[in-house]
């Protein structure tokens, strides 16, 4: 092995404390006690959503359209528990961004809107969500998570003009899932 002069190792060292990763302290590496990798705390029992959220505890059960001609209407401020169907069997207008595999669940409801604002779609899950009007997707403006414990897994808000929509859920990994549709303030 070559040797070399100190004076020659000096800019190879400093290049390699530029490029390794900043060191922190294990603490900092692992969630405090109670509190999962994502920094949610651990439930000790599910909460009931209130104010706005109050009908996710009481979500009408349906079966989660196919394909637009056969989704039911989420109400705006009110939530279902979709039954969905595997991936192939589901017929989007819109491919979804992330439509998931062969072993994973979706499908597809109408939601009406009679006043522009902002809307948020309230999901139990991890799944996707496409929000499509007129074969064209509607960009997001906010991603969130749900409030603590109560079921409510993901929030994604969009600015909604008057019409129908269909909101399309994609790549959830059970048959069910629940889904809210609530105008922001």
């Amino acid at each position: 092995m070559p040797t070399f002069p100190p004076r020659q190792l000096m800019p190879l060292a400093l290049i390699l404390v530029a490029l390794a990763p900043a060191a922190t302290p294990a603490a900092a590496q692992t969630p405090a006690k109670g509190m999962s990798e994502n920094a949610h705390p651990a439930c000790p029992a599910p909460v009931a959503p209130t104010g706005a959220y109050a009908p996710w505890a009481s979500a009408q059960a349906v079966e989660a359209g196919r394909d637009a001609a056969t989704a039911p209407v989420l109400p705006v401020g009110g939530a279902l528990q979709l039954a969905l169907a595997p991936t192939p069997q589901v017929h989007y207008a819109l491919r979804p961004e992330k439509p998931g595999g062969s072993v994973s669940f979706g499908g597809v409801v109408a939601l009406d809107v009679a006043q522009a604002g902002s809307y948020r779609i309230a999901l139990g899950s991890a799944a996707w969500l496409d929000v499509v009007r007129d074969g064209q997707a509607v960009m997001s403006t906010a991603h969130g998570h749900g409030p603590d414990c109560t079921g409510i897994r993901k929030m994604v808000d969009f600015t909604l003009s008057p019409g129908r929509y269909l909101v399309q859920v994609s790549a959830n990994g059970a048959p069910q899932l629940t889904v809210m549709a609530i105008r922001q303030p």
